[in-house]
């Protein structure tokens, strides 16, 4: 695989570390190297996502969904089994192995809910940007009595 400096692109703009982080972070994992569990992202709306990893074998007490630090982290531990159990089995084909997933979630997504079905843990997720930051009109005075108005584009 080819690697690529990203230096430049540190020297060169402002603000934009996090977005040349995702980068570095995305060019450096080795590809195959988190293959379990499978999972699919979908979108499911203009602002809304919804993860589903595939957790066959697990139940609701064995996985931990969690939201930290702008990250969503999927954790799966399946309970030992006994010894009883472990003989009866002739051929072990389904993993049951522990595993933690972490998805970096971009600005403003939270995640809405998460249900466990057929074997397919969905975790739905929103972007809710803040008033605050949502585009609004800002009136211009001039130097005479009469105002402009400014509109910007809301989409």
């Amino acid at each position: 695989m080819r690697t690529f400096d990203l230096a430049p692109l540190y020297r060169n703009t402002v603000g934009f570390d996090r977005m040349a982080a995702l980068l570095d972070r995305a060019m450096s994992a080795e590809s195959g190297t988190q293959s379990y569990p499978p999972y699919n992202i979908e979108k499911t709306g203009d602002d809304a996502y919804r993860i589903t990893v595939a957790a066959a074998g697990f139940s609701g007490d064995d996985l931990n969904v969690e939201s930290r630090e702008g990250q969503l982290v999927i954790t799966g531990k399946k309970t030992p089994r006994t010894e009883d159990e472990t003989a009866r089995i002739l051929h072990r084909g389904i993993a049951e192995r522990g595993f933690e997933r972490r998805f970096h979630l971009a600005d403003h997504v939270t995640i809405s809910g998460a249900h466990l079905e057929n074997g397919l843990l969905h975790v739905d997720l929103v972007r809710e940007v803040p008033e605050a930051l949502k585009p609004r009109m800002i009136q211009i005075a001039t130097g005479t009595t009469e105002t402009k108005t400014i509109e910007s584009d809301a989409s």
